[in-house]
């Protein structure tokens, strides 16, 4: 389930520093123009980013037996007595859950509340704000397909991000310019692993599905309704301000929202 950078011509001046640090499951990598900012600065904003990744682990992972989202899955602890991230993190569920129909929906989860469809967005954004605040000039942190964007990677050169082929990962279907975030989410990679919240049990109503907005966590939280939800999700997708979707069908067609650009992948 992948949204990954499209190159760019190369450009003599780019000083781009890339980094990939293994966390949540996969690999979050990072694609950094310092700008004017000193490299030694740049490298202290690096870590700080991976700090918070791998805090956004420890607190949420749901395959670690002692984190305090499993602790509060088996009932052994109640929100209040959690780290404040989880009561965070929880709200921004509440409003994914809102603005998606309820298609997205870590309450029906099996097990108990799973917020893993949104966290890896909210960790992802983490980080990048932490090189955004520490005068980074421009930056891509790409988490597994959710990826956010700053600044830009020259003058005259937006971010450009492909949307993979779910069927093909060696070509891509669609190229997208974000202002800050696309998220994408699949199961052509895990497996099932995405819940009908409606029907209690694991959904792939498309082959993969991608949004475009304001805001990474909401995005990659909306993207897995999708998965669950296919055209029906879609709709809430198309009321949302800011917000733009692309689904690819299991038969190879393709649905978007009406804002949606769908670029050539050439």
């Amino acid at each position: 389930m992948n949204s990954v950078a499209v190159p760019s011509r190369p450009d003599p001046a780019d000083e781009a520093i890339r980094r990939a640090e293994p966390v949540m499951g996969t690999v979050v990598s990072f694609h950094l123009h310092p700008g004017p900012l000193p490299h030694r600065q740049v490298y202290m904003a690096l870590a700080e980013a991976r700090v918070l990744l791998h805090r956004a682990d420890a607190v949420f992972s749901t395959w670690k037996d002692h984190s305090p989202t499993s602790r509060l899955r088996r009932g052994e602890m109640t929100l209040a007595d959690g780290p404040p991230e989880m009561a965070v993190v929880l709200r921004r569920c509440e409003e994914a859950r809102e603005m998606s129909g309820g298609w997205f929906d870590p309450w029906a989860a099996p097990g108990g509340v799973d917020p893993t469809g949104l966290v890896k967005g909210w960790a992802a954004a983490r980080a990048a704000a932490a090189l955004r605040d520490a005068g980074v000039a421009a930056a891509m942190v790409n988490a597994g397909g959710d990826i956010e964007v700053f600044g830009r990677p020259g003058p005259d050169r937006p971010w450009r991000i492909g949307i993979q082929n779910p069927f093909d990962r060696s070509t891509i279907v669609a190229v997208v310019e974000p202002e800050l975030a696309v998220a994408t989410s699949g199961c052509y990679e895990r497996g099932p692993h995405v819940y009908d919240p409606f029907r209690g049990e694991p959904a792939a109503a498309v082959a993969s599905a991608s949004v475009t907005g304001p805001a990474l966590d909401l995005a990659d939280a909306l993207a897995t309704g999708l998965v669950a939800g296919g055209l029906a999700a879609l709709a809430h997708v198309e009321a949302l301000a800011g917000y733009e979707a692309l689904l690819i069908h299991h038969d190879g067609s393709s649905a978007t929202t009406t804002g949606f650009v769908l670029a050539s992948a050439t």
